[in-house]
């Protein structure tokens, strides 16, 4: 690997964004990163190594110009706490469409369980029907098929498919939102769903080395790729919490509910809440990945064992017990 490949990470203060660009820095990579302050975004925690370019992911042009000489961009822009996807998912989207289209790049895209509905669950596979019945599914679904599109007319994509995202500076998820509270002693685990169904988790730094590996197969992907990447799958889903607890010295400890009722109160006021009551099927049925197409191209997918995963993010988070956050 040599210093001469480029790629353009959109999103890169992002989880999953970050995750990829760390590794494809250890990898040799030349990463840079879209942000609207450069500054501010180089002194985040996972910011350091990356080439920031002050540019705006809604604008094409920003865009383009930061993808000057990238092989691969990753698109991993969201709409900040879960407003306006339908404002802002596809605009931005967009806009990486145009960039790699100019450049001559392969878009990777990550892909979300959000777009399937009942009919395709529980074991889902790249093939799956994708019906959903919630309006972010429905973004997601028209976003992945502009990229079929895209990669139609001639540009590559990946697009690498995992469920709910935990690790060390992984933003926004339903780890530090439903199970852990960051900032404090993990002394108050919770569990959002029905503790006997299923659900999958990402690690982020399993999910991005993934990434990176299929990245550096380029020349053995069609132009039109997707891959399912299993994590952690709990046929249990409590079982997530209760591995937190063993963790931090609790085993055994009292696992808490997770409040929905004040979600629901205050959903006619705070559209995030509205959002993730709309997503709440996900905690109370089983939907599972399937990762044979994986496995058979890569041949092992990266897997860190729970508790070694567990600790490095309660760490991150500032949340276990006596360790300072890194």
């Amino acid at each position: 690997m040599t210093d001469s490949r480029i790629a353009l990470v959109v999103g890169a203060t992002g989880g999953v964004g970050g995750a990829v660009a760390r590794v494809l820095l250890v990898r040799g990579w030349k990463v840079r990163g879209l942000n609207r302050d450069p500054a501010a975004a180089s002194r985040k925690p996972g910011g350091e190594g990356i080439e920031w370019v002050r540019g705006d992911a809604m604008n094409a042009a920003d865009v383009i110009a930061a993808a000057k000489g990238a092989e691969v961009i990753f698109h991993g822009a969201n709409p900040p706490g879960y407003r306006n996807w339908k404002g802002l998912a596809l605009p931005m989207l967009e806009s990486t469409i145009a960039a790699a289209k100019a450049v001559g790049a392969r878009i990777v895209f990550p892909g979300t369980v959000y777009n399937f509905g009942p009919d395709a669950r529980p074991l889902v596979d790249e093939t799956a029907s994708q019906r959903p019945t919630t309006r972010k599914g429905k973004i997601r679904v028209a976003m992945e098929q502009r990229l079929r599109e895209t990669a139609a007319a001639g540009t590559p994509v990946l697009i690498v498919r995992a469920g709910d995202f935990f690790g060390p500076h992984a933003g926004n998820n339903w780890f530090t939102a439903g199970i852990v509270k960051p900032g404090v002693p993990a002394t108050t685990i919770r569990y959002p769903g029905k503790r006997d169904i299923g659900h999958a988790w990402a690690y982020l730094p399993d999910l991005a080395e993934t990434m990176v590996q299929l990245i550096e197969r380029a020349d053995a992907l069609g132009p039109f790729e997707v891959f399912h990447f299993r994590g952690h799958y709990f046929e249990r889903g409590v079982e997530m919490s209760e591995g937190v607890a063993a963790v931090v010295g609790r085993p055994g400890s009292r696992i808490r509910g997770f409040p929905w009722f004040a979600v629901y109160l205050g959903a006619p006021f705070v559209e995030m809440f509205r959002e993730l009551i709309e997503m709440r099927y996900l905690w109370t049925e089983r939907l599972e990945l399937d990762n044979r197409k994986l496995l058979a191209f890569i041949g092992q997918e990266p897997h860190t064992p729970l508790p070694d995963a567990l600790r490095t993010t309660l760490t991150a988070m500032g949340s276990m017990p006596g360790v300072r956050a890194g």
